[in-house]
């Protein structure tokens, strides 16, 4: 039995993505979450998650950073997009930093059960516009080469550069993760090697590169069917 994660912060949209995912594969299991660190913690208590469905613009979440450490923290889970800004760089960039399709919030129901159901048959998925306009949308460089970076480190290296991005002290981090503060240097001196930085400003720096201007409008209705209709 397939088991989805959406994460997205807007309940018609998530009942809207519930309602696709049953249609797709009516013996699936949905869970929820509305926040980024709702969806992680889910993440880590239930191994069975095979597909997370991720809004780039939610609490804790605000661009590429979440999908980043997704992919970093559980790389074993599909991570599919979900969000109204469907600008072609941004889809690029999702797709660089490891996601495997994208799902803008104008795509009809109809649409979004072929990608659920493609994306549990691990295979990714674009929409034809996109899939089109991308051909002639090339990854930026620094970009790309920031996502290879960020892939070199392990998932607790990832959960220590969060918190360097969020401020913390190396004693603060320690208690927040529950480890020793020399395992913490000993993650800190791996990080700044793998990112290639000599600081921690610099490191917060690369990881707020990932960040995105949200869109002006979401589009929780759009082409979208009433989930409740």
């Amino acid at each position: 039995m397939p088991v989805l994660l959406i994460a997205d912060d807007h309940p018609l949209f998530r009942a809207a993505l519930t309602q696709a995912a049953l249609a797709a594969a009516p013996d699936c299991e949905v869970l929820e979450a509305a926040d980024l660190a709702t969806a992680l913690a889910t993440l880590e208590s239930d191994p069975r998650v095979d597909l997370v469905l991720l809004d780039l613009h939610m609490p804790g979440n605000h661009g590429l950073a979440g999908l980043a450490a997704l992919r970093a923290q559980f790389p074993a889970v599909a991570v599919v997009v979900c969000s109204g800004n469907d600008d072609p760089r941004v889809v690029r960039r999702a797709l660089d930093h490891g996601a495997a399709g994208f799902i803008p919030k104008r795509t009809s129901m109809d649409d979004i059960r072929r990608a659920i159901a493609a994306m549990l048959a691990c295979d990714t998925w674009l929409p034809d516009d996109l899939r089109a306009t991308l051909v002639h949308t090339a990854s930026d460089p620094v970009d790309a080469d920031l996502a290879v970076r960020l892939s070199r480190l392990t998932a607790q290296q990832f959960r220590v550069l969060a918190l360097i991005a969020e401020g913390l002290l190396n004693k603060q981090i320690a208690d927040r993760l529950d480890v020793q503060e020399r395992t913490v240097k000993a993650h800190v001196t791996a990080i700044f090697e793998k990112l290639g930085v000599r600081n921690r400003t610099q490191a917060s720096l690369l990881l707020r590169e990932l960040s995105l201007s949200a869109p002006d409008t979401l589009a929780d209705s759009g082409s979208m069917e009433d989930p409740t209709a």
